[in-house]
């Protein structure tokens, strides 16, 4: 026992380690609660503020939360002064050569809405949406849209426009029309009552507006009554919700026999707007058909308002959001997008604007199956020659299946043409929009990871849907589980985690955060635990799509006895035919014929590298003991290039095959997959290869062209042959990676920054031109472009990866050598 003059110090000694002890777990637990209740508050506002949106892509108009079974609208217009018309004028989804002179966003955020600008010239009317979201309440706010529309010039005054609203609701719930002015439609407002489980009560108003309404004579008026508005509710099978031009041609039908039949004379014809009215029926329906018919200029308004936001909409508070939205875009971009020199003309501003807003305004919310083929046959392993063959005949033989129902909420590459998600496209897209909005850049990386299967596998192509199926051909709608497609959504994840390495802490309540201004777009970043969290629960389907690759797309190396730096590092698409390698994105780009199972893929092998390279920079984050596992995989693969696919006779990197005496053998096709290396970051500025690759980019026999860098050279034997889609055209997204990599060599010290600052200011100009000068020509972004005019060509509105032009807009003018770049400082492991 201790003597009695020792305990009181004692006792105080082990109530202070009991104190310090006690407030080290309370303070833990504590900050651990806060830190959940951040991530759960944050999570809750970025679900509110992305709820509502255009997210039906695929229609020139179509708002609708990202939830599964919901209220849906879309809007249909067409001139009606003949019998024809409708059935050849009438607009709602959008489509190719359909007499538009452009059609997209003059400016849009995600979160709050924009101005959309559709000039239709066969039906000689310029529509205008404007589209805002105001938040508020449990259910995930409001929203409201003005829609106007405006003759254009040279068309007579008095020309008819039909406009119709198609909404509908799936799910349980109700959707009623209120009654109306009198049994033949609406003078007024047009009112819908609803409720579902996700929403709520809610309302739907489309008011009364602006315009004109054509007047009759003829004596079925006495009948049918003067243009009013008119309804039609109906209850259709869920099945068929989203066929609207199916369903509203199905009414005109019924009520136009109908009208034909007691009151249409010959020798007295009415009017075909009159004739083409619907009979007025409203009530209660899971579709709603709210019809109009104007002459001349009309404008209107469409409020939706949630009983949980406490207050209805009205048109003034949707002339003040239009308002604030616009001036909120417009400083937005200039701070987040400040365009370089030689480009700072209002016109590429304009420009600039249009290219980013219809990128950001084509993100969508698809729900559906998804048809996969599961049946894992040996001859998809791809291991004997004339593998191809077996294969077609192995995907005739067998059934795929529908799997799912899954979501996506995605951004597309062409609203009339590929109006659905594309694996590798979607890295592009998300380049700019990171700029903008990281927090929702990377809401859209986690919706493409919760399509993951358990191996690690992502379908390349999401065709969600009939609705999305109806655009795609039987014969590509199937996806198999050993095909891959560039990884490109790592280019995001590396951008996240760069961002938070230069954040400085975290904002520790969100409310104070969002009262202060701060934006949503932000939160991750700003409050550095939360985007730690996120990176954290991510990692683990990183991981597991990059052993994915791994193991799917392995190349042989031992059976042949190559010579190479790694034994395992070496890789082959899945998936190859004679005229195909679809799985890489480069489609028909000429490959080693005929295809052998002992082809190697240098593009291949440049993803994965790309792929290790990023996980061993997030593996320092959240997983320090795993960063070895991909440095070595990276440094075998950065050998192996060299190894297995460089080519000193040719001056590039080449796939490689195996010739008729079982020997290694590179098959060089100069062009983009020659540069896959250099595209990806993984070769150092100093590596000698790096000259002749610069070399191959500037010469204009080969790649170099006036209008950008050609896919294949001019010098190969198939350049512009068979289908000519990766054969020669202009793509913008390899492009901005060759004026990325560009860049990144001119701002530091090498052998090689004189020749890539030369380089990168010339085709930086070209590039943008090319994109700018088809536009303003066309009023449309484009696919590709052609290598010898510079003119848009194949899809057009596409306005995915052909948006990094504002990127590259935003990028510097180097029109003299520049000091080298100082090293960022070491990351603070501290704060990560």
């Amino acid at each position: 026992m201790a003597p009695p003059s020792r305990q009181p110090r004692q006792l105080s000694l082990v109530l202070t380690l009991f104190l310090l002890c006690f407030n080290a777990l309370f303070g833990q637990a504590a900050a651990q609660e806060d830190e959940a209740i951040l991530n759960s508050e944050i999570a809750r506002l970025n679900n509110q503020s992305l709820l509502w949106g255009p997210y039906r892509p695929n229609l020139y108009f179509g708002v609708r939360p990202r939830i599964p079974k919901a209220l849906m609208t879309g809007l249909m217009w067409g001139k009606v002064e003949t019998y024809t018309d409708y059935q050849t004028s009438l607009r709602y989804t959008c489509e190719q050569n359909e007499g538009m002179k452009g059609y997209g966003w003059d400016e849009y955020d995600t979160r709050r809405g924009g101005v959309q600008s559709i000039h239709d010239t066969e039906n000689g009317i310029d529509i205008t949406t404007s589209f805002v979201k105001v938040p508020g309440g449990a259910n995930g706010g409001s929203w409201a849209a003005r829609v106007k529309g405006q003759l254009q010039e040279g068309v007579p005054a008095d020309r008819k426009t039909a406009v119709i609203l198609y909404v509908t609701q799936e799910g349980l719930g109700t959707l009623e029309a209120a009654k109306g002015d009198d049994e033949n439609g609406y003078e007024g407002d047009v009112t819908l009552n609803g409720n579902s489980a996700a929403l709520g009560d809610y309302k739907l108003v489309l008011t009364k507006g602006k315009g004109k309404h054509p007047k009759s004579d003829h004596k079925v008026t006495e009948v049918r009554g003067d243009a009013h508005t008119v309804v039609q509710s109906l209850t259709y099978q869920e099945e068929f919700l989203w066929q609207a031009k199916g369903v509203v041609f199905k009414q005109l039908k019924e009520s136009v026999d109908a009208f034909v039949e007691k009151y249409f004379d010959k020798e007295d014809p009415p009017p075909a707007w009159q004739v083409f009215q619907l009979e007025n029926r409203p009530g209660a329906g899971n579709v709603q058909i709210i019809q109009r018919v104007f002459e001349g200029d009309f404008e209107f308004d469409i409020l939706f308002s949630s009983a949980s936001a406490g207050t209805e909409l009205s048109s003034a508070d949707l002339t003040r959001e239009i308002q604030e939205a616009t001036e909120s875009f417009g400083e937005r971009f200039s701070s987040v997008f400040a365009i370089k020199a030689p480009f700072t003309a209002d016109k590429y501003k304009k420009f600039g604007r249009s290219m980013f807003s219809n990128l950001i305004g084509g993100i969508g919310y698809f729900f559906g199956e998804s048809v996969v083929d599961r049946s894992y046959a040996p001859e998809y392993e791809e291991e004997d020659e004339g593998f191809w063959e077996e294969a077609a005949a192995a995907r005739a033989r067998n059934k795929p299946t529908l799997e799912g129902p899954y979501e996506l909420f995605t951004s597309i590459p062409s609203r009339p043409f590929f109006p659905r998600g594309f694996l590798w496209d979607e890295g592009f897209h998300l380049l700019p929009i990171a700029d903008w909005d990281i927090d929702l850049a990377m809401e859209i990386v986690k919706s493409w990871y919760n399509l993951m299967d358990e191996d690690g596998w992502i379908a390349r192509e999401q065709i969600l849907g009939a609705e999305a199926r109806s655009k795609v051909p039987e014969e590509f709608q199937t996806q198999y589980p050993h095909y891959a497609n560039p990884p490109t959504l790592f280019f995001i994840v590396d951008t996240f985690v760069d961002k938070l390495r230069k954040a400085n802490g975290s904002m520790p309540v969100v409310k104070e955060h969002l009262s202060q201004g701060v934006p949503l777009s932000s939160a991750s970043i700003d409050n550095v635990e939360v985007g730690l969290e996120y990176l954290r629960r991510l990692y683990p389907l990183l991981r597991r799509q990059f052993y994915w690759f791994k193991k799917t797309q392995y190349g042989d190396i031992k059976s042949y006895d190559r010579e190479a730096y790694s034994p395992r590092e070496a890789y082959r698409w899945r998936g190859r035919t004679p005229a195909h390698c679809l799985t890489s994105g480069l489609d028909d780009y000429p490959r080693p014929q005929p295809p052998h199972p002992g082809e190697l893929h240098v593009d291949l092998m440049s993803w994965v590298g790309l792929m290790a390279k990023s996980l061993a920079n997030i593996a320092e984050a959240v997983a320090p003991e795993e960063v070895e596992d991909y440095t070595k995989v990276l440094d075998g693969i950065e050998h192996n290039l060299d190894d297995l696919h460089w080519s000193e006779k040719d001056g590039c990197y080449c796939d490689a095959t195996i010739d008729e005496f079982e020997e290694h053998q590179l098959v060089c096709h100069k062009g983009y997959i020659s540069l896959s290396p250099f595209l990806t970051g993984l070769l150092k500025a100093d590596s000698p290869k790096l000259g002749k690759i610069l070399a191959l980019i500037g010469d204009e026999e080969e790649l170099w062209s006036p209008y950008g860098i050609r896919s294949l050279s001019k010098k190969d034997e198939n350049y512009g042959s068979a289908e000519n889609y990766w054969r020669s055209p202009i793509w913008i997204n390899i492009n901005y990676l060759v004026i990325t990599q560009l860049y990144n060599l001119a701002i530091q010290e090498g052998p090689y920054q004189e020749t890539a600052r030369d380089l990168y200011q010339r085709l930086r100009k070209n590039v943008v031109e090319t994109i700018y000068n088809s536009w303003e020509e066309t009023g449309f972004a484009w696919e590709q472009y052609n290598p010898e005019t510079g003119k848009g060509q194949r899809t057009q509105h596409f306005t995915g990866w052909t948006s990094l032009v504002v990127k590259i807009l935003a990028m510097d003018d180097l029109p003299e050598a520049v000091p080298a770049a100082p090293v960022e400082s070491e990351y603070v492991k501290d704060e990560l």
